[in-house]
């Protein structure tokens, strides 16, 4: 037993042992604290000492794949570019492609143009050849035509005649004009005669003058077909018909004065058609 023991009684014995037990506890605690933190510096600089060596081994590496990276992009800018361009000449070819295409097509159809015209000029050339010998052979016929409905206005009825007559002088001066071709002679020659055809299928009511025995007056002309030619002084007091036989005027009785008015009537459509009883001239049996 110390020399403190014997001093120191049993309870506080235990006291004093208890304190220098936590005092011991308490220097460990530090104690451990500081060969923690030594341990912890020392861990941190060899951490930072093998960060820094392999920073510095991997530093061509990371220079080397930023070059690789630069290149990629590089590479894939240029691939871009010529991608452009390879889309932009696609378009272009397609456009030309198209074009060619409807070229082409315009060429086809030019080309049976060029063929038509070709047929043409030469059928106009056979045309042209042909002139001589046609208008030889036609103008003797358009000749006796126009004198044969020359022959015609003076034989006829006489309805319309100063029209008529003047539609025949033209013609026989057309056919003198060196100025007018064949066929439109010819053409001209046709449509007189169809004027004179139509004559004879249709009814006309015109106002005209009319010498008779000496006496020129204005009367109203009933004209039925070439059958029937007829007149009425406008007053409606006198009326008469074209006597082909005699080829005169003659004046008909009172019976006459009503069918001549609604006969005219008809034929200025103011009346719708109705049976006149007229007399007409028959053609003689040849």
């Amino acid at each position: 037993m110390s020399s403190i023991d014997k001093h120191i009684g049993p309870g506080d014995r235990n006291s004093y042992r208890g304190e220098l037990l936590k005092k011991s506890l308490d220097v460990g605690k530090k104690v451990m604290k500081k060969v923690l933190t030594a341990q912890m510096f020392l861990f941190i600089g060899m951490s930072l000492g093998l960060a820094y060596a392999e920073v510095d081994e991997l530093s061509p590496a990371l220079a080397e794949q930023a070059n690789s990276d630069s290149a990629a992009r590089a590479s894939q800018e240029r691939i871009n570019t010529l991608a452009d361009a390879e889309a932009r000449d696609l378009q272009r070819f397609r456009t030309a492609s198209q074009r060619l295409e409807s070229l082409e097509i315009y060429n086809v159809q030019l080309q049976k143009l060029i063929d038509s015209q070709a047929r043409e000029i030469e059928s106009i050339v056979r045309q042209t050849e042909e002139i001589e010998n046609i208008e030889t052979g036609a103008l003797p016929l358009m000749i006796k035509m126009t004198s044969t409905l020359k022959e015609i206005v003076e034989l006829d009825t006489p309805f319309l005649t100063l029209e008529r007559e003047q539609r025949v002088a033209n013609l026989a001066a057309l056919i003198d004009r060196a100025d007018v071709t064949a066929g439109e002679k010819f053409r001209r020659i046709m449509e007189a005669y169809l004027v004179e055809v139509d004559y004879g299928r249709t009814i006309e009511a015109y106002r005209s003058e009319l010498a008779m025995n000496g006496v020129v007056r204005t009367v109203d002309f009933l004209r039925i077909g070439r059958v029937g030619l007829y007149y009425q002084t406008l007053d409606g007091e006198e009326s008469g018909h074209w006597n082909s036989k005699n080829r005169v005027f003659e004046r008909l009785d009172d019976s006459a004065r009503r069918p001549i008015m609604l006969g005219l009537r008809v034929a200025r459509k103011q009346s719708p058609p109705e049976l006149l009883s007229l007399p007409i001239n028959v053609p003689e049996a040849q």
